[in-house]
């Protein structure tokens, strides 16, 4: 994976606030900040109706950029609603675990514990179809695959049926700015969550399970962690990234 010292200065990097292009998304997915235990965060709601995909290659290569991705859709009349990484990712930009795109597999499910944040098992799935957010330890992923359209694998969990992961320690002194999804019980809604500062990962979770309410959710990267919320005059950039999550909308959404 990225050595961390190139993620630092990744995370430095920016191309300032602003959306793509300098346009602000009407009918983008619902993005606000939220403030718990003193911490602000940036969350983005996304649900059934949301048109919500992963991103990795394009015609020419990796697109490793939100730009990149809000150019390619405007060949389809799209452009992005909200966008953020999506998964740890190797040095070439292809993804450490289990990676879907549109109903096809192109990297399987890695199961075993490792090394780095991605090996302390539980990690998981974060997948969907039709409107169904799923997040499941990736140890039992198989009876599910048949519902995922979409799926990329992280680790570790941060919230798992209720319970924060076993193996994080509330004061814990490695903090990084943190970026991760969870869902609702009923499947129904996913929310993406960046931290504003650097936190733990105890702090992480417990805004997911007490300040937010979901029994599940998934940890997908910090440091590099990176955002595209037009609402909140996010436009984060920096080295290439892997997978990318975002929501598609009409471009005739987007207004001056």
């Amino acid at each position: 994976m990225i050595r961390r010292a190139l993620l630092a200065a990744a995370a430095l990097a920016t191309f300032g606030a602003g959306a793509i292009g300098g346009l602000s998304a009407a009918g983008a997915s619902s993005c606000r900040q939220q403030v718990y235990e003193e911490t602000s965060y940036s969350l983005c709601e996304v649900t059934a109706a949301d048109d919500l995909r992963l991103f990795l290659t394009g015609p020419n290569g990796n697109y490793g950029n939100f730009r990149a991705i809000d150019q390619a859709l405007a060949a389809e009349g799209k452009a992005l609603g909200f966008a953020m990484n999506a998964g740890m990712y190797h040095r070439d930009r292809s993804p450490v675990g289990l990676y879907i795109e549109d109903g096809v597999e192109k990297h399987a499910i890695v199961t075993a514990a490792g090394p780095g944040n991605f090996g302390l098992l539980p990690n998981g799935v974060f997948c969907w179809a039709d409107g169904s957010f799923y997040i499941t330890d990736s140890r039992k992923f198989e009876p599910i695959r048949g519902n995922c359209r979409y799926a990329t694998q992280s680790g570790p969990m941060l919230v798992i049926d209720g319970k924060l992961h076993p193996r994080f320690l509330k004061d814990s002194d490695s903090t990084y700015l943190r970026n991760g999804v969870g869902v609702d019980e009923a499947g129904t809604r996913a929310v993406f969550v960046m931290s504003d500062r650097a936190v733990n990962f105890h702090q992480f979770a417990r805004f997911f399970r007490d300040g937010l309410g979901l029994k599940n959710a998934l940890y997908f990267d910090g440091n590099i962690s990176r955002l595209y919320a037009p609402e909140l005059g996010r436009h984060d950039g920096g080295f290439s990234m892997g997978p990318i999550v975002g929501t598609v909308i009409d471009s005739a959404a987007v207004k001056e």
